[in-house]
């Protein structure tokens, strides 16, 4: 897959919108209006502050199924990502937690979404949820079916769980893209905001053939330029949220200068550690990102 053509750059920074819980999930308040009000801010932030695409997931509904989620929550989903398509042009990608590839594919596919993130794909992964179990058989065909040209990045021996089948990484990612047929993969660190080693990427590359590989999580502008030695593009979430916090929500300016870091490092490689750290970029017009962003 080339990546080039889906986001206009061979390095996308993928910017992640959490949505506030949904109908059935115990935070559930009742409206889909502050979801939308939410939704549409933070959307407009991370296209405001640079990135090259943006994927919204269920984050807040936890407890998470572990397969199918309830026709509510696609509903609502859809209703969401629709919105957001009517406000940013950017390329946008679902992700139906814990692992319902299906409903992230139709919901996809009927706004006219680019990408989804299934976080089990191939294999067996023991989870809180309980567990779970690759869906690559049903997911494939039922890409066909549609006849959607929307792409799978899938997880590889995705955070929050333990494998059971197999636990080497050249094996899993060899797995999901040869048996699998994933268009991309994602490494991750053990846990939401912890990251892979650049080891793990360096291996995860040299069994993609090619194809490509993204950094799933842990992310954040002191880190970034070293894991991206051996990636070829990132999706960012908890780093750029106020304070770095997760349940707050995203700061534009915190967005501008994850994005103005990676792109200076990737321009120039020989930047050392220090200039590439977190207190390096200051963007000139940061302030008016903030600014254009308050304004949705």
């Amino acid at each position: 897959m080339d990546l080039q053509q889906i986001f206009k750059t061979p390095c996308p920074v993928i910017g992640v919108v959490h949505l506030l819980p949904l109908p059935g999930s115990p935070g559930w308040g009742g409206s889909l209006v502050p979801v939308i009000h939410r939704a549409e801010q933070e959307a407009a932030a991370l296209a405001c502050g640079g990135v090259d695409a943006i994927l919204v997931e269920n984050f807040f509904d936890a407890p998470f199924a572990k397969g199918k989620v309830d026709p509510a929550v696609v509903s609502a989903m859809s209703l969401v990502v629709h919105q957001i398509r009517s406000l940013v042009t950017l390329p946008l990608g679902l992700n139906v937690l814990r692992n319902d590839g299906c409903s992230a594919l139709a919901i996809a596919t009927c706004v006219g979404a680019e990408f989804i993130r299934v976080n089990v794909l191939t294999g067996v992964m023991a989870t809180d949820q309980g567990l779970i179990e690759g869906q690559a058989y049903e997911l494939l065909r039922y890409r066909r079916l549609l006849a959607s040209p929307v792409k799978i990045f899938a997880d590889v021996l995705v955070k929050h769980s333990q494998p059971l089948s197999t636990s080497n990484l050249t094996v899993a990612v060899g797995d999901a893209l040869e048996r699998g047929l994933a268009d991309a993969v994602i490494l991750s660190g053990a846990a939401t905001g912890q990251p892979p080693s650049v080891e793990e990427l360096q291996a995860a590359k040299a069994a993609a053939g090619g194809q490509p590989v993204l950094i799933g999580s842990g992310a954040n502008w002191e880190n970034v330029n070293h894991l991206m030695q051996a990636a070829d593009g990132v999706i960012v979430s908890s780093s750029l949220k106020r304070h770095g916090q997760r349940h707050q929500p995203i700061d534009p300016v915190r967005v501008s200068q994850f994005v103005e870091t990676l792109r200076t490092g990737l321009d120039s490689p020989l930047l050392s550690p220090h200039q590439l750290s977190i207190g390096s970029v200051n963007p000139p017009n940061a302030v008016a990102i903030q600014k254009d962003a308050r304004e949705f």
